[in-house]
């Protein structure tokens, strides 16, 4: 039986343009919409622009434009920007609409005349020159704790200390430099703590969230719930808030709200909306990053609770993106918008990247451009479109681009790929894309090895028909594979599609065989990633940001390359002078249990070993292994080893290496360290 889903990703904020870490986000939730609807499920794909705040307001105002034009403006290039990447969006909306205004003032009232809603006075810092309250954001000062200059009112970004903006010295307006005072104001506060016990109960219900979210999600239940400040006082973009003069909902009261108001916008009939937000009738699943958490699994369920809506199926929350091991950088050139990533590279090929590095958890996800070129052009390329394209193309011209009937060798190798079914579809359904790409590309490699080793180029020339059969074989193969993909390379899977002249090429007819059939023309299906173009891709990106940045002190919050944490990352367990590292020192490196899933010689190296190994939700590392005089491949592979998992990717002549095994002993004695008890990929070692 089908299910009905209504999909969401977190909503872009109209202060910025689209960059790399909102795509992981946009593609990761993209490649689950597809598939769902691949295997027949109904599932509707909404998002929207979050666009209400004081710094959409500012920003308008120093734009010369209205925030209403502003914020239109950026709806447009965000929209561009994410569907370049091959997102499809049902519906993507904006927060600024009726819709949202309707569902914000129903849903405060309600939880108003229930008692859910409380008023006081609290003290904030108001600017006397701009006549306005000033949120952290716009607060900046000297900090209290490390004496950093020009720091936000929240929190430190050189030491990581969070204070409260009337801690911070000598603090000025970032509006106008003033310093600002200190000033009285009524505020609205919604009593998070009246749904403690209920949020318990949904927090913990079946798979809503997966460990590490549920774990951090505890943390604040200990400590216990606070009540919400929802409000904010004129001048505000936003909506405001009724029965109260010059107040405004704060902009994460409205925000998720967003998601009610794109699908009743989609909708339009009240009924079908109901059936997901009132009846129960569908299921409601978010994509969020782990930063929002807090406001989507506690603030934004207790609302739905107190007004009478449905609460969220299932919150999949994910990482952060970093590039080359590190934070992305504007200085360094990795801080890379949407549009700039599409300007010299294909799209489709960072959708097939993360889907090889994202898992079902919330660690962080790496994006190694070295990687990323090897991976694109040896498992995409050179695995899976070169299996097409390399029998389909004057060799099936020699045959009039007919397909002959599957031999009983074909039907078993067939019958292998169709066995991963199961396997695959478990694991796009749980998140873990990783899986899904290891399953495909070893299922390609198979088929490869059985083209290879019958050469159909040569066949052709003594054996019309038993080449046709070999073509035949590995075009059915090649549909079943590229159904596989289909979620993750879009544009891939059509072009393959069309080349079969098939109406669909879905799960539903994955067992549908190719024979005694003609086939349309060849047409490209990918190119090899130019790594020229990463190169210029990244010079452009460091350029925009000298011209807009000329001096160090005018670097942002996504460059702090001199910070006190990135340095401690650099000197990472250097022995004191005695000799000794400390236990904090130690404490940053993270050990994991590794399943090693490849191993083989290095070509030009004597004591290397190149060695594949799994580490559950951190994904598959390549590993580059002095452990050749003491192992041989086959005896390597599934053994589980003791692996450090968060060691800086270094680019070695041979290739990338991601990670490192625990050894001791030398030459011959060289012994691995592996797990003492029943341990599992991916296992955290403390």
């Amino acid at each position: 039986m089908s299910k009905k889903l209504l999909v969401t990703s977190a909503l872009p904020y109209a202060n910025g343009s689209i960059h790399l870490g909102h795509v992981l986000e946009a593609v990761q939730t993209d490649i689950w919409v597809r598939f769902q609807k691949l295997i027949g499920n109904s599932c509707h794909f909404f998002c929207a622009d979050d666009t209400h705040g004081t710094p959409i307001m500012i920003a308008a105002k120093k734009m010369g434009k209205t925030p209403e034009e502003m914020i239109g403006d950026v709806q447009k290039e965000h929209y561009r920007d994410l569907t370049s990447f091959l997102v499809e969006y049902d519906n993507y909306y904006t927060t600024n609409s009726i819709e949202n205004k309707e569902f914000s003032e129903s849903i405060y009232l309600t939880l108003k005349k229930k008692g859910h809603i409380v008023s006081r006075n609290i003290e904030q810092s108001y600017c006397e020159h701009d006549k306005m309250f000033l949120p952290d954001r716009f607060i900046k000062g000297t900090c209290p704790k490390c004496g950093a200059k020009d720091q936000y009112g929240d929190s430190c970004e050189v030491c990581g200390t969070s204070y409260s903006p009337k801690d911070l010295k000598d603090s000025s307006c970032a509006i106008c430099g003033n310093p600002p005072v200190l000033k009285e104001s009524k505020h609205l506060f919604f009593k998070l703590q009246d749904f403690q016990s209920q949020l318990k109960t949904w927090m913990e219900e079946g798979d809503r969230l997966n460990e590490g979210a549920q774990k951090k999600l505890q943390e604040w239940f200990h400590s216990g719930l606070q009540e919400w400040d929802i409000s904010r006082d004129g001048p505000y973009f936003g909506f405001a808030i009724p029965e109260e003069e010059n107040k405004y909902f704060y902009v994460w009261l409205d925000a998720p709200i967003g998601y009610m108001a794109a699908s009743k916008n989609y909708f339009k009939d009240e009924n079908v909306f109901n059936e997901y937000w009132k009846d129960g009738k569908g299921e409601i699943i978010h994509f969020i990053g782990k930063d929002i958490l807090y406001f989507h699994g506690l603030f934004w369920p207790a609302m739905l609770m107190g007004a009478d809506y449905k609460t969220p199926t299932q919150l999949n929350v994910h990482g952060f993106l970093t590039v080359n091991g590190e934070k992305m950088s504007k200085s360094r050139g990795t801080f890379i918008n949407a549009s700039t990533f599409s300007k010299y590279l294909d799209t489709e090929h960072f959708r097939f990247y993360m889907a090889c590095r994202l898992g079902s958890g919330m660690e962080d996800v790496d994006i190694s451009f070295d990687d990323f070129v090897s991976r694109v052009n040896a498992d995409l390329i050179g695995n899976l479109v070169n299996l097409v394209s390399r029998v389909s193309t004057s060799i099936l011209d020699k045959m009039d681009r007919k397909l002959g009937f599957l031999s009983k060798e074909g039907e078993l190798l067939v019958s292998e790929l169709l066995s991963r079914e199961s396997e695959i579809r478990d694991a796009y359904q749980n998140r873990n894309y990783s899986k899904v790409m290891r399953e495909i590309t070893s299922l390609g490699d198979k088929v490869n090895k059985y083209v290879n080793d019958y050469a159909p180029w040569n066949l052709v020339k003594t054996d019309l028909e038993k080449a046709r059969d070999v073509v035949t074989t590995s075009l059915n193969c090649a549909k079943i594979l590229f159904t596989y993909l289909a979620p993750v390379s879009p544009k891939i899977h059509e072009t393959v599609k069309q080349l079969f002249q098939l109406e669909k090429m879905d799960f539903l007819n994955l067992n549908i065989r190719l024979e005694n059939q003609t086939l349309a023309p060849y047409q490209m299906l990918s190119k090899r990633v130019e790594e020229k173009n990463i190169t210029i891709m990244i010079e452009e990106t460091k350029k925009d940001f000298e011209s807009k940045n000329p001096t160090k002190e005018n670097s942002n919050s996504a460059d702090q390359s001199s910070s006190k944490e990135e340095k401690s990352k650099e000197s990472s367990l250097t022995p004191n002078d005695d000799g000794y590292i400390t236990i904090d020192e130690l404490s940053k490196v993270e050990l994991r249990v590794g399943e090693i899933l490849e191993a083989g010689p290095v070509e030009g190296a004597d004591k290397l070993l190149f060695v594949k190994v799994n580490l559950g939700e951190k994904g598959i590392k390549n590993v580059f292994a002095g452990i050749k005089v003491a192992y041989s491949p086959e005896e390597l592979l599934g053994k589980k080893v003791v692996v450090v998992s968060n060691l800086k990717p270094r680019q070695m002549k041979f290739g990338l290496s991601e990670a490192m095994l625990l050894a001791s002993g030398k030459e011959k004695t060289l012994s691995l360290f592996v797990p003492d008890r029943q341990a599992n990929p991916g296992d955290l070692l403390k």
